[in-house]
């Protein structure tokens, strides 16, 4: 986790990230997105089958956050 927000900070210096281990992630990331314009999240598109590019915490975000939900590429 350390070595992704080194490499996101070493790309854009003025943004700034943070990290957090959650017990929940749909509802934690849901509640913080309430009043945000777009939540962004990574994706590794490697899931349990071919077809399948959607983690579960991006299919709940799709279904439980009240603004759009942008998912980036990881790797």
């Amino acid at each position: 986790m350390r070595t992704a927000l080194a490499w996101a900070h070493a790309r854009q210096p003025g943004i700034k990230a943070t990290a957090s281990l959650l017990d929940a992630p749909v509802e934690t990331l849901a509640n913080a997105a309430e009043h945000a314009l777009a939540v962004v999240v990574g994706r590794r598109g490697r899931g349990g089958y071919t077809g399948m590019r959607l983690g579960s915490v991006v299919h709940g975000l799709l279904h439980r956050a009240h603004c759009p939900v942008i998912t980036v590429p990881v790797g």
